[in-house]
């Protein structure tokens, strides 16, 4: 009887074959699709600078143009840091007065035509769009002329910083 059990026992000694025909098809399939699906973005950096302090003594003779764009909930000012303001832009109903920014950029640029960086001075509820669209004014020019889009540099150094608190009734 036990031979007959030992009889019995027969295994299958042969290897068994791995079949990958499938998965290589998926993979010459999936990787080009991955490869012309995926987005390549492009990403774009500006350099900001921190603005330095308005507090500290400057010697009248080192006085130079330094430009500040300040922008605050109902208005946007534009001004030098030591002689003060030179424009006031209120709000529109229609909000922020961009183009009336981008004349007196474009006039103070051709006061200071080598001047190349300016300070953009925020209150602290200012929405980033606002940021961006005050950044771009102040980098950049764009008019029509001639029926073609001219972009003319302006001040392509950009600061930014927290805007200095007003007093209750200013």
């Amino acid at each position: 009887m036990i031979r007959s059990r030992k009889r019995g026992r027969h295994f299958n000694h042969e290897t068994a074959e791995l079949n990958i025909t499938a998965f290589m098809n998926l993979m010459v399939i999936l990787v080009p699709f991955l490869l012309i699906t995926a987005v390549f973005s492009r990403l774009a950096i500006l350099q900001l600078n921190l603005p330095g302090s308005s507090t500290e003594p400057v010697d009248p003779q080192d006085q130079t143009f330094q430009l500040e764009v300040t922008v605050r909930s109902d208005k946007i000012e534009v001004g030098d840091r030591n002689q003060g303001r030179l424009g006031v832009y209120p709000n529109s109903v229609d909000g922020y007065n961009y183009d009336a920014l981008s004349q007196k950029l474009t006039v103070i640029k051709k006061g200071y035509p080598t001047k190349t960086d300016a300070a953009i001075l925020l209150e602290s509820d200012i929405p980033y769009d606002v940021l961006v669209q005050v950044m771009d004014r102040v980098r950049v020019s764009v008019s029509v002329e001639e029926e073609e889009i001219v972009r003319k540099d302006l001040f392509p150094d950009i600061s930014i910083g927290d805007a200095p608190v007003l007093d209750g009734g200013a």
